[in-house]
């Protein structure tokens, strides 16, 4: 990969499209390097940026790399505007209003990152904004690594071609600090502090590896042990995460029935 014309082409391409839609950007923050890549591309293009973090019981270290992230990115820009907005309590009314026999925990996780789109929508909207999403390739086409209306409830996908590993090489180019780009990639939603390793089993690069793999058309028989394990966990996740990656099935109803 070319890291600096694809990282202008990414930067021309958002330009481009808030030109054309007379629209600023509204990005959450998370203290991960995703976010940081993706709010500081936004920045960048000299388009108004609000970036906002939304912690819901997460960990100290996460909100500190948030907090230092937007500090550097307005002093690179001064199209950046910060908010930081607390949402435990707001998480706490939701949680006590569900029945406790139906608080499962995976629920609970996945609305803590729902709350946070309806928050970003929210400041979209009273921003004349749209929401500028933060997943990767490996998250959003390969395992599905996301929150169906909560993290993938977003306007516009600039780094979504990009691997982890590609989205490290611009993070490192753009002078994203080293904190953030070190730091065990986690969404942040669970109170365990699970990190996104913990939960696919897996690290990004050997999914990036399963990824291209299934994608080649000549495939080697000889795979090691671990590769095989790999492309099991790769495929489990894609398969039962597919229904995020494909359009919402529409019951098409032949004429004859209608008529």
């Amino acid at each position: 990969m070319n890291v600096e014309k694809t990282k202008k082409y990414i930067i021309e391409w958002l330009k481009k499209y808030a030109e054309k839609n007379n629209k600023k950007f509204v990005v959450g923050v998370s203290g991960g390097i995703d976010s940081a890549l993706t709010s500081t591309l936004c920045s960048d293009t000299g388009v108004k940026t609000l970036i906002v973090s939304m912690p819901i019981k997460q960990n100290k270290s996460q909100l500190k790399r948030a907090r230092k992230h937007s500090k550097w990115l307005k002093s690179r820009n001064k199209n950046i505007e910060f908010i930081e907005l607390n949402l435990d309590d707001l998480f706490d009314s939701f949680k006590s209003s569900i029945p406790e026999q139906n608080q499962n925990e995976l629920g609970l996780v996945n609305s803590k990152a729902r709350l946070r789109m309806t928050v970003l929508y929210q400041l979209a909207s009273a921003n004349n904004s749209i929401v500028v999403g933060t997943g990767n390739k490996i998250e959003d086409f390969g395992v599905g690594f996301f929150t169906k209306y909560g993290d993938g409830g977003v306007d516009i996908s600039p780094i979504a071609d990009l691997t982890k590993t590609e989205v490290k090489k611009i993070a490192i180019d753009m002078g994203i600090i080293n904190e953030i780009i070190e730091a065990e990639p986690t969404d942040g939603l669970w109170e365990n502090e699970l990190t996104d390793e913990d939960q696919l089993g897996a690290k990004y690069s050997e999914l990036e590896w399963a990824m291209n793999y299934r994608l080649k058309e000549d495939k080697s028989n000889h795979l090691s042990v671990k590769e095989k394990l790999t492309l099991e966990i790769y495929d489990k996740h894609n398969k039962n995460n597919k229904h995020k990656m494909i359009p919402i099935p529409i019951c098409k109803i032949p004429k004859k029935i209608k008529t």
